[in-house]
């Protein structure tokens, strides 16, 4: 099962090693990692996204609570929470398939970034779903190529502090 962590860290140097070794050492795989500072001075917000089913995933966050630089560890998983990811992909796009390429983005509200002769360059944002979908529908013009984010996720204002 998928499971989106948010873990507040000291922001200083070895706490994303430490992290990504806890995860790496006991064979646990990241399948997104995004990391960035809080507007709280030393602290960083690291969003994973991992996967593993409930005893698994209890082991990873007890043995993330026990990084001495770690603040808070939070599992997403049964709590509401918006949740997106930032891409930008390149698709062969010429003259006889731009228009297509082009529907395509603007179903989803991506953004064009950067046009050429043969191939257009978009920009979209969404939770991992609507990424997927964007990929999978584009993959028929042929993909060039595609960076992505990671997720990065917040809980929902409605929903209590834990």
């Amino acid at each position: 099962m998928r499971h989106t962590l948010s873990v507040l860290v000291e922001n200083e140097p070895g706490v994303l090693s430490r992290v990504v070794g806890l995860f790496s050492g006991r064979g646990f795989n990241i399948e997104s990692l995004n990391v960035a500072p809080t507007l709280e001075q030393g602290i960083s917000h690291m969003t994973i996204v991992t996967s593993g089913d409930e005893q698994i995933m209890e082991q990873i966050v007890k043995q993330l609570r026990k990084l001495i630089t770690v603040v808070k560890v939070v599992d997403f998983q049964n709590i509401a929470a918006v949740e997106r990811e930032m891409m930008l992909i390149k698709v062969q796009a010429d003259d006889s398939r731009r228009g297509e390429v082009l529907r395509i983005a603007d179903i989803f509200r991506c953004k064009v970034v950067d046009v050429s002769l043969m191939d257009l360059s978009l920009e979209a944002t969404g939770n991992y779903e609507k990424i997927t979908a964007i990929i999978n529908l584009l993959n028929k013009f042929g993909i060039k190529e595609v960076i992505r984010t990671g997720t990065m996720a917040m809980r929902r204002s409605m929903q209590p502090e834990l």
